[in-house]
């Protein structure tokens, strides 16, 4: 695994959410049954569990499968979002991180790994986030390799229709870097281009 500073991709993601309106909190995204504002407030969770996971401060952050509670946001979110975000990316830039066992999401594994699976998840939920919303998204290149190589690893695991990721989406194979991981990540690259109906 590589070590990277998550902090140019944690910056992209900020700027997305600090740019979305109150009235998109309720779009549509590209993960299924899930409005904006449930992204958001994923993106809230995970922040500060994986920032904990780079801390190795275990607990109740990073004990707490994603799948066991509701992903929604507080009256605070503008303010506490992009706050977790660079709590995010300072825990990361120590190689401490990268190195050991850790947990997240009740899951341990190690630092290497988690670290990989952050970068998956803010380049893809940036996506969404930018899909969802119709702004523009570049992510971050260091990030979008790291979620790439994460997501060709995990293409062949037999669980993928069970979890987070659903079932490959085939792209051609000049496809741009970020179209690739979008359908590895069991995503149309295309999703939104017509419009996306409130959620």
């Amino acid at each position: 695994m590589t070590v990277i500073d998550l902090g140019p991709q944690t910056g992209i993601v900020a700027r997305l959410a600090e740019s979305v309106t109150d009235e998109q909190l309720t779009a549509a995204t590209p993960c299924p049954g899930q409005a904006v504002r449930h992204l958001l407030g994923h993106l809230l969770m995970l922040s500060v569990a994986f920032r904990d996971a780079a801390r190795k401060d275990l607990g109740p952050t990073t004990d707490t499968s994603p799948t066991a509670v509701a992903w929604d946001l507080g009256p605070g979110w503008r303010e506490e979002l992009p706050k977790a975000l660079d709590e995010l990316a300072d825990a990361w830039r120590d190689p401490a991180a990268w190195t050991g066992g850790t947990r997240a999401g009740g899951v341990d594994l190690p630092g290497a790994v988690a670290g990989a699976v952050v970068a998956d998840e803010l380049v893809i939920h940036g996506w969404d986030l930018a899909r969802a919303t119709g702004q523009d998204y570049t992510p971050d290149p260091a990030a979008l390799d790291s979620a790439l190589a994460f997501l060709r690893a995990a293409a062949d695991d037999p669980d993928r229709g069970n979890g987070l990721f659903g079932p490959v989406v085939p792209v051609p194979p000049d496809a741009p870097l970020l179209d690739r991981a979008v359908g590895l990540s069991g995503r149309d690259p295309g999703w939104g281009s017509g419009g996306a109906p409130e959620a």
